[in-house]
């Protein structure tokens, strides 16, 4: 079972904290990984493309001329997909991208990535993010005495307006609440800072 450092949020060791060896030392699997973030990006697409059938295009539905004896080719609409400006034949319309990934597949994914965040020494601790106030120039200072890194996720537990506020125009830097973190977040940021609260919710929620 391994052990890491909890630090307060000027940096300092204040006590140990035991994580569970299926959470946080689960096995790496690539695949599953895989699986979770392609998932996890097909939910996420709008899927509003939209093309024009024969039906939607403007223009008269009448036929140009009449069926034999003109020597043109027949025609029935200008619409006609074979027209300049005619409408689209199976073109993309409306559609949802999702579809159901099962839930071990999910929970097995976000296992890996933690334990994927904690092999990597990419991961950190925090007592709790209590912060006085909501300015950006303080978690600013905070985030700079954990080596300053260019992207940086901050997983508490949710409601924790002043981190939401403060961190909501700074590059690189996203909170998410220990109930909506997902693979995708964890592989998408380099630097992890965990509040001790949120890891004790996600050893009971993840616990095989």
């Amino acid at each position: 079972m391994p052990s890491v450092e909890v630090r307060n949020l000027e940096n300092q060791t204040v006590g140990e904290i035991a994580l569970a060896d299926a959470v946080f030392a689960a096995k790496v699997n690539q695949d599953l990984l895989y699986e979770a973030v392609r998932h996890y990006q097909a939910s996420r697409r709008a899927g509003t493309h939209a093309t024009k059938t024969r039906g939607l295009v403007s223009g008269s539905g009448r036929k140009l001329w009449r069926q034999k004896g003109t020597g043109r080719a027949r025609i029935g609409s200008v619409r006609s997909p074979l027209w300049r400006h005619g409408g689209t034949v199976f073109g993309p319309q409306p559609r949802s991208y999702d579809y159901r990934l099962p839930r071990k597949m999910q929970l097995g994914a976000l296992r890996a990535a933690l334990s994927a965040k904690l092999a990597e020494q990419q991961l950190t601790v925090i007592d709790e993010f209590k912060l006085e106030t909501h300015k950006t120039k303080t978690l600013r200072e905070i985030l700079d005495r954990f080596d300053g890194a260019a992207s940086v996720l901050l997983v508490d537990l949710a409601g924790n307006h002043n981190l939401e506020l403060s961190s909501r125009n700074m590059p690189g830097v996203e909170v998410v609440s220990n109930r909506e973190l997902h693979p995708y977040h964890l592989l998408q940021y380099r630097r992890l800072l965990i509040s001790k609260p949120a890891v004790e919710r996600l050893q009971e929620a993840l616990a095989p």
